[in-house]
């Protein structure tokens, strides 16, 4: 295997890698290991701070099909991100809007 080869499919790799991370920090998919969801909002801004460097940095080096998976895989992170916020915000107001006893 050619190292321009293998550099393609270890760049893939490691961006799979910090979006799969980044959505399990979300809860959104399970930890393989253990089997459990867990949420860490936190780490999941870090892993897509990793990505939007990794984005930035390589700017001008990516093949278009790179620069496609690192675009629409970013995106989705982001989109979830903000969806996982809004959750957070929203539960005071519906824990607000119940009646008391109701819960």
């Amino acid at each position: 295997m050619e190292p321009s080869e293998k550099n393609k499919i270890l760049f893939t790799q490691l961006v799979v890698m910090l979006h799969s991370a980044g959505m399990q920090q979300m809860g959104k998919l399970k930890n393989p290991v253990t089997g459990q969801i867990n949420r860490d909002l936190g780490q999941a801004q870090l892993s897509i701070d990793m990505l939007d460097m990794i984005s930035e940095k390589m700017r001008g080096n990516l093949s278009s099909e790179e620069e496609r998976l690192l675009k629409s895989l970013l995106q989705e992170l982001k989109l979830n991100y903000v969806d996982e916020v809004n959750k957070d915000q929203q539960k005071p107001t519906q824990e607000q809007a119940q009646p008391a006893g109701s819960q």
